[in-house]
């Protein structure tokens, strides 16, 4: 049996960003207290070992709490948050250190532009954002206009469309939360154009000439090139073992990606869900994970499956 950790698996750059400064601020203020609002990854293995290093995870409703924030500083993770939320924390005294990753950055603005454009251009134009209901992201990108229409899936946009919740015949924007699968918004952006069209009565490539819709192109790189990476690496090993938190919105895109590539695809958090029935003694074995999953616990799993090999008479590790 074979064992190999996917080497593009890990924590992608803006997160990585985000607990360097956590730890940098932890290391140059010694006795100061760090909060971040929401887990800065979706992985408790990590949460924990930076709670030993000093972050504590506090909640929206802890910050609607606090009477007085002066003197403590406050960490904006990498999902980023809405304009109130910096004001919130300004008025209550927070120092704040904002860890919003680039590419969300990037993507506020865009649709702060959209909204703009729409405004000015008076045509009653629509923005969409295709982003898990609830995430933290998605969240923070609603609140950068007023009325944006968050769907998740394709049913939703095509109930929306059904319900007359869109107005097919005004100009629309649709944006992508960045962490989302690449070939479902392609799809939903397809449905989309295609509706606009016969709505107008028009064919595609016509509605296209009319600049009524438009796509933007806000997956981030890294994840998406990941997809595909990742989709290779589990098609080429016997054994996918798949390590993310539960709660990860990206775990849940990429652990679905590998079980539709290898059947043999298995969801766990730590090194405890494993079982020996999983694996055959000439198994070729994948480990691979989210872009919340730190290179440290998937070294860590890699090692436990080694203990269970030992159990098969054939047994290489290959890291």
């Amino acid at each position: 049996m074979k064992v190999e950790v996917d080497k593009y698996s890990g924590f992608c750059g803006g997160v990585i960003r985000a607990i360097n400064r956590a730890e940098g601020f932890l290391q140059e203020n010694p006795g100061l207290n760090l909060y971040s609002l929401g887990a800065i990854v979706h992985n408790d293995a990590e949460l924990e070992r930076l709670r030993t290093l000093g972050l504590t995870t506090i909640d929206y409703d802890d910050l609607s709490q606090v009477h007085d924030g002066t003197g403590q500083t406050l960490l904006i993770r990498a999902h980023g948050e809405p304009p109130a939320t910096y004001l919130q924390a300004e008025a209550l005294g927070f120092e704040i250190v904002d860890c919003t990753c680039p590419v969300v950055l990037d993507l506020q603005r865009s649709i702060r532009e959209a909204y703009d454009r729409c405004s000015k251009e008076g045509k009653g134009g629509q923005i969409i954002i295709f982003g898990q209901i609830g995430h933290a992201e998605t969240l923070g990108l609603m609140g950068q206009v007023n009325g944006a229409i968050v769907v998740q899936t394709l049913a939703m946009l095509t109930q929306k469309v059904e319900d007359g919740h869109l107005d097919l015949k005004c100009p629309i924007e649709i944006f992508s939360q960045t962490t989302k699968s690449p070939s479902e918004y392609s799809t939903v952006c397809s449905y989309l154009e295609n509706s606009m069209a016969e709505a107008r009565g028009v064919d595609v490539e016509a509605f296209r000439a009319m600049g009524e819709l438009r796509i933007h192109n806000t997956i981030c790189t890294q994840v998406a090139t990941r997809q595909t990476r990742l989709m290779d690496f589990a098609a080429h090993h016997d054994v996918i073992i798949f390590v993310s938190g539960k709660a990860s919105s990206n775990g849940k895109v990429l652990s679905s990606l590998c079980k539709k590539t290898n059947i043999r695809t298995y969801h766990i958090e730590s090194a405890d869900e494993l079982k020996s029935e999983w694996f055959r003694a000439d198994d070729n074995v994948g480990i691979c994970g989210a872009t919340s999953t730190p290179r440290w616990l998937l070294e860590g799993i890699a090692d436990k499956v080694l203990e269970i090999g030992e159990i098969f008479p054939i047994f290489a590790l290959e890291k």
